[in-house]
């Protein structure tokens, strides 16, 4: 079980990379452009979906291996994943038509501070599942090192 949770960290490093040359892609060497682009979006969602889904994974195979999920952790595992639903949403409303800025004849989206806010704060949301997912369980120690 050690291995899976080491792919767990796995994801979540590669999430944490892909967010990170999402929110700042001069660092690939791209020019940088105004704005937040399409792909922009794209990547920081990814990245920050593989980090919230290595981190359920290391939890669960570090700590609760073998034990069957409570209830607050099944509750914290819905949350940390209705929080990245909530952030998708947030963040491709413009791009999808539904946002509250229409997008113009330059293809260009933009990301707005009421959408910028319901992306943090929906990342925030996936956050504190993790965290009641990781705390809420009935860790027994089984003596593998």
């Amino acid at each position: 079980m050690a291995r899976l949770a080491q792919i767990g960290i796995a994801l979540g490093s590669l999430g944490l990379v892909l967010a990170f040359m999402g929110l700042f892609p001069g660092v690939t060497g791209l020019p940088p452009t105004p704005g937040i682009g399409v792909v922009q979006v794209i990547m920081v969602l990814t990245g920050f979906g593989l980090l919230i889904i290595g981190a359920i994974i290391y939890v669960k195979f570090t700590f609760y291996s073998g034990i069957a999920s409570t209830l607050a952790q099944q509750i914290g595992l819905r949350l940390a994943l209705t929080g990245l639903v909530f952030a998708a949403m947030s963040g491709m409303a413009d791009f999808l038509g539904f946002g509250s800025h229409l997008q113009p004849e330059t293809g260009d989206i933009f990301l707005g501070p009421w959408q910028a806010l319901g992306l943090i704060s929906s990342f925030v949301l996936s956050a504190i599942g993790v965290l009641i997912y990781a705390v809420s369980g009935n860790f027994q120690h089984n003596g593998e090192n």
